[in-house]
């Protein structure tokens, strides 16, 4: 197969992300025919159609999601190559020395609560690394599908994975490792005499697959009667006496004394935060940074 050029790859990351061709080649400065000659001759290369074309405009086949963000994560190697040649022909003790734009994805409460003290040792040691955080809920793709889609070279993550080596994560090609494990707790209003009789308060994000068989087997918990748009959001409302909520660690950091915290037992629910990277991600001198600074969090 004939290898897509650079300027091809960007081509089909422009029309998947602005819906288009006549709208990449504005994006591009290229004019429509020649945006669309490029993508005819990168399907022609792959041997796949890349983007179904209709009056609405261009929107990626299955195939060409992949490709676009297989382009995304190629095209990202080309901007650190730089930094990481410059970094490598250093002599001790610059040759550490780590610079660029590092783009981070993480779900709410870890981009509150576990990234600022990182990000703060991190750019102290590395004036040169600008950190891009984006906070992504974790429903669907989440943090993980940033990373394997390209918009991101690092998440912040719930895994399921159990111990605290780097690892694959089945069939995304994604390197995994954990960074905490933090248990869930009872919130409720406080001074509450029968917190357990409230009604439930809770948000999409909560309950993921590492809780679920606990959730089923407890019978006092009801059904949510409130879903919230986010953890926080539950936290003020049992907070003003609306209800219970089951909350993981990171969440409860933001407690106040308006609330009580009643710990689950030895056998209540824990999950794992991790971070989730590509392997091409994972080799360069930012990411490397980032993750010995995440690790140190948990001492």
């Amino acid at each position: 197969m004939a290898e897509l050029a650079p300027h091809e790859l960007r081509i089909l990351v422009a029309v998947a992300e602005t819906g288009g061709f006549s709208a990449a080649a504005v994006r591009l400065g290229l004019t429509q025919s020649a945006v669309s000659h490029s993508v005819r001759g990168s399907e022609a290369k792959v041997g796949a159609v890349l983007f179904e074309r209709g009056r609405g405009g261009a929107s990626p086949t299955p195939a060409g999601e992949r490709a676009v963000a297989l382009a995304r994560r190629i095209l990202r190697l080309y901007e650190v190559l730089g930094a990481e040649a410059r970094g490598a022909g250093r002599t001790a003790p610059d040759r550490d020395a780590v610079e660029g734009v590092l783009r981070i994805a993480a779900f709410r409460s870890a981009a509150l609560h576990l990234l600022p003290p990182a990000l703060e040792r991190l750019t102290a040691r590395h004036p040169g690394i600008r950190p891009e955080v984006r906070v992504v809920r974790e429903l669907g793709a989440g943090t993980a599908g940033e990373v394997a889609a390209g918009r991101a070279d690092l998440g912040i993550a719930t895994l399921n994975a159990t111990g605290p080596a780097a690892r694959e994560q089945g069939g995304t090609g994604l390197l995994t490792g954990v960074l905490r494990e933090e248990a869930y707790a009872l919130v409720h209003p406080a001074g509450h005499p029968d917190p357990k009789a409230l009604p439930l308060l809770d948000w999409d994000e909560n309950c993921g697959s590492y809780t679920r068989d606990w959730w089923r087997a407890q019978d006092w918990i009801p059904r949510a009667t409130v879903k919230a748009e986010d953890d926080g959001m539950v936290l003020t409302m049992v907070g003003r006496g609306l209800g219970m909520a089951i909350l993981p660690e990171l969440s409860l950091r933001e407690a106040t004394d308006a609330v009580d915290i009643t710990g689950l037992g030895p056998s209540g629910p824990v999950r794992r935060v991790g971070y989730v990277t590509t392997p091409e991600s994972a080799s360069t001198l930012a990411v490397r940074a980032l993750i010995r600074e995440l690790r140190s969090e948990k001492a």
